[in-house]
C-alpha cells in the first residue's frame, strides 16, 4: 500500500506515538474482558512470489499460493474483490482451500465499481452482484470493508449514508475513510462516529507514516479493524507495533471482541517479519495465541533484524480514571493507553538487509 508512505530519511522526524483513547469508545467497549476473544492477523493478498523459500516452499506454483498462505495466517484482508466481482464459483473454490484451517475469515473489500465509479446512489446492481459473490464465503466469511477514495468527502456525506444505510444488517460492514476534512472538522468526525454506531458499521483505522490523521482509535462498533502500513522493517515498525499491542491489550481488557490486524508493507516481502513479531507480542502481552508465519529456513536472508526483548510498559502507562476492568488471572492489569506511554528500550538494531528498490 502505497497511501502515506513517506522518504525513509524521514520515518524518524514523524511522531508515530497512538492518539489518547477516545471518550466515545468507553460507550462501545462496557467490559468485562471476553473470555476467548477473537484475534485475526493477515496480509492484503496471498500471491506473493517474494515469500517463495520464505514461507512458501521452493517451487510453490502460483495456483498453490494460497494454499500455502492458509497455513501462516488466520484471515486475509481480500483485496482482489476490490478490482473484480467474483461470482460464487469463484469464491467457493477459494473457500474450499481454507477449509483445512477452521476459522478463517476471508475480509473482502468491496469493489471499485461501487466504491470509488458510482455514486452510491446508483449502486445496488453492483452491490447486488458483490454480495451474491462474497456470500458463497459462508462461515468463512468476515467482515466486509468498503474504502471510499481520498477525494470522498464530508460533502457527499449524505450519500454515504444512505448507501451504508441500505446494506444487508446480518453481515459486518466497516467503512474506511481518508479524505482528511472527515477527521479535522469536529462536528463532522462525530456525525461520522454516531451514524456508523447506530448502523452498527465499523470504522477502519489506518496507520501509516504520511497520515497520521487515520491512525484515529475511534470505536463505533466492539469490534477493531486495523490497517497497518510498515516500512520494510525500519526500526520504527517495531516501536509501533509494541504501541499498537499495549493498546489491544487495553481494549480486550475493556471487553473487545473482536481484532482484525492486516499487515501491509511498501516492501511487502517483508510482512511476514513483523507479522511474527507482532504475533509473539500478542502473546506475551495479551496471554491470547495467535497464527503465526513460519519460516521455511531459520537462515533466511531477509530474516527480521534481533531486537531484544521489550519492557513491559504497564507500570509507567497512566490508568484508565474509570472503575477498573475486570482483570484475567495470570496477567497484569490494563492500564490506559496514552500519548506520553513509554516504549520499550532497545538496543542498537542490527544492520538490516538491503532491500529491493521501491515500485
Amino acid at each position: 500500500m502505497d497511501f502515506g508512505r513517506v522518504d525513509t530519511p524521514l520515518l524518524d522526524e514523524i511522531d508515530f506515538k497512538l492518539p489518547a483513547e477516545p471518550a466515545l469508545n468507553k460507550k462501545i467497549l462496557k467490559g468485562p474482558a471476553a473470555r476467548q476473544p477473537k484475534i485475526y492477523l493477515g496480509c492484503a493478498k496471498w500471491g506473493r512470489k517474494e515469500w517463495i523459500g520464505k514461507i512458501y516452499p521452493q517451487g510453490t506454483k502460483e495456483a498453490n499460493f494460497l494454499d500455502e498462505y492458509v497455513k501462516h495466517y488466520n484471515s486475509i484482508e481480500l483485496n482482489a474483490t476490490h478490482y473484480q466481482v467474483y461470482g460464487p464459483e469463484t469464491i467457493r473454490k477459494w473457500g474450499e482451500k481454507a477449509k483445512g484451517q477452521p476459522g478463517f475469515k476471508f475480509c473482502p473489500k468491496v469493489s471499485q465499481s461501487i466504491s470509488h465509479y458510482s455514486q452510491l446512489t446508483n449502486a445496488g446492481p453492483q452491490t447486488t452482484a458483490f454480495l451474491e459473490g462474497v456470500l458463497a464465503f459462508e462461515q468463512q466469511l468476515g467482515p466486509i470493508f468498503l474504502q471510499v477514495s481520498d477525494r470522498f468527502s464530508p460533502k457527499r456525506k449524505d450519500a454515504l449514508f444512505e448507501y451504508l444505510a441500505s446494506l444487508p444488517k446480518d453481515l459486518q460492514f466497516f467503512l474506511e475513510v481518508r479524505h482528511p476534512e472527515w477527521f479535522s472538522d469536529e462536528a463532522v468526525r462525530l456525525e461520522l462516529l454516531r451514524t456508523l454506531q447506530k448502523l452498527k458499521v465499523g470504522l477502519i483505522i489506518t496507520d501509516t507514516a504520511g497520515r497520521r490523521d487515520c491512525a484515529h482509535m475511534e470505536l463505533t462498533v466492539p469490534k477493531a479493524f486495523i490497517r497497518f502500513v510498515g516500512n520494510s522493517l525500519h526500526p520504527t515498525d517495531y516501536t509501533r507495533i509494541d504501541d499498537w499491542v499495549n493498546r489491544i491489550h487495553y481494549w480486550l481488557e475493556q471487553g473487545l471482541k473482536e481484532l482484525y490486524f492486516f499487515m501491509h508493507m511498501h516492501d511487502e516481502a517483508y510482512s511476514p517479519e513483523l507479522s511474527v513479531y507482532l504475533a509473539d507480542k500478542i502473546k506475551a502481552v495479551c496471554g491470547v495465541e495467535v497464527m503465526r508465519p513460519q519460516f521455511v529456513t531459520t537462515s533466511s536472508p531477509l530474516k527480521a533484524p534481533a531486537k531484544p526483548a521489550a519492557k513491559k510498559p504497564a507500570k509507567t502507562v497512566a490508568k484508565q480514571p474509570t472503575k477498573a476492568a475486570v482483570k484475567r488471572p495470570a496477567k497484569a492489569a490494563a492500564k490506559q493507553p496514552t500519548r506520553a506511554a513509554a516504549r520499550p528500550t532497545t538496543k542498537k538494531a542490527t544492520k538490516k538487509p538491503v532491500k529491493k528498490a521501491a515500485r
